[in-house]
């Protein structure tokens, strides 16, 4: 499977103050504020740019990334995304190794359902080892996410 590392998601409890600190701290980009909500999670996020590096700030309004916040604190990594060239072929080869893809709810996560509410297909690996979690994402559809958070910003 080809993969190229994209980027950690952060918790924070404030996503203005925490996105306005980074901007002044590293004179970073800022996209614009996006949300996820799906199966009971919903968050605020935004990305984080400073030449090609990036990270993603997420504000959990509820769900289990809320609760992981709560126990685990505010600056929580809890993922590591990467990029694929064909999300497909990577599915199947995640499945002939003997792992079921998931959604972002953890539950079981068919082929033909990879679409994301972003726009952008997207499959996670089982959390194993406590709350970290691998996310795969299409390699195409994440640089036309990227390009549209963008947008419209200074």
């Amino acid at each position: 499977m080809k993969l190229k590392f994209s980027h950690v998601d952060v918790l924070v409890r404030d996503l203005e103050t925490a996105c306005d600190y980074y901007a002044k701290l590293f004179k970073a980009r800022i996209s614009k504020t996006l949300v996820w909500e799906r199966g009971g999670l919903h968050v605020r996020y935004a990305i984080v740019m400073f030449g090609e590096e990036r990270f993603m700030l997420v504000q959990p309004i509820c769900g289990g990334l809320k609760d992981l916040l709560e126990a685990s604190g505010e600056g929580t990594i809890y993922r590591h995304c990467y990029s694929t060239p064909d999300i497909e072929a990577a599915y199947d080869e995640l499945l002939i190794a003997g792992v079921q893809p998931e959604d972002e709810n953890g539950k079981p996560l068919a082929r033909d359902n990879l679409n994301s509410p972003s726009g952008a297909r997207i499959i996670w690996l089982p959390k194993r080892f406590g709350n970290f979690s691998i996310e795969l994402l299409e390699e195409n559809e994440l640089d036309a996410f990227m390009a549209s958070a963008f947008s419209d910003t200074p």
